[in-house]
């Protein structure tokens, strides 16, 4: 992989994961559409907030009149899985400047984070990094905002036997699959699912975070048997 090409890379590697992305951008538009939003409030509502998972839970609160506190707090408990990413990729951009960083924060999405999780170890500077990066990300901001406005548009275009509500879970499960290499990724991702069922019914979406914990603390002591040192 040339230096030059760092760009092109990231924007290719990301299209196979699109093919989940746009009938979850779909699902989002229709949600919008259904709830009688303005195409000015939907657009600088996926515009600023940029998270599809928090996003649906926030008009789905409004719809209901929630309280204001309510859909900010389940908001920032439903993104709390940032703060993981956000950990594990810094060593790629730490030496980028304060506005690179934050342009990284905020376009930051699960995809972008497993497209660059499988590719790291190409980097050998943190300049390819942030090209990567970028590439990946343009890739992204294509294909979720032109679903989501062809769902605002067009409605749930697709017939409803094709149950695009089912494509927000896929589009996730399908980032999670590439990623189980061996023994301990299976026992982890089969504990993870087991317990973020059990604990769904907790308010505020904090049965997400909690079984994020959990599930760091399986990986810590299976990584820790394998050394008994």
């Amino acid at each position: 992989m040339k230096s030059e090409n760092f760009f092109l890379s990231g924007f290719r590697s990301t299209l196979p994961i699109i093919t989940g992305v746009i009938p979850f951008g779909a699902v989002m538009g229709t949600v919008f559409a259904e709830a009688q939003w303005s195409f000015s409030e939907s657009f600088f509502m996926n515009a600023l907030v940029y998270a599809g998972s928090s996003q649906l839970a926030a008009v789905d609160l409004m719809e209901k009149n929630a309280a204001s506190l309510v859909i900010i707090i389940t908001g920032l408990v439903i993104n709390l899985r940032f703060l993981l990413y956000s950990a594990a990729l810094s060593p790629l951009i730490h030496r980028s400047s304060f506005l690179i960083k934050l342009f990284c924060a905020y376009s930051l999405t699960d995809q972008n984070y497993a497209v660059m999780s499988a590719h790291q170890d190409s980097f050998k500077s943190n300049e390819e990094a942030i090209q990567f990066y970028l590439g990946s990300v343009l890739c992204m901001v294509l294909a979720w905002h032109a679903s989501v406005l062809a769902g605002f548009t067009f409605g749930n275009f697709a017939p409803a036997s094709w149950a695009l509500d089912f494509a927000v879970p896929l589009s996730f499960l399908a980032l999670v699959i590439p990623t189980i290499k061996n023994k301990n990724y299976l026992i982890v991702t089969i504990f993870s699912s087991i317990v973020s069922i059990i604990l769904y019914p907790l308010p505020y979406k904090i049965g997400l975070i909690t079984t994020a914990g959990l599930a760091i603390v399986l990986a810590l002591l299976l990584t820790h048997k394998k050394d008994p040192a």
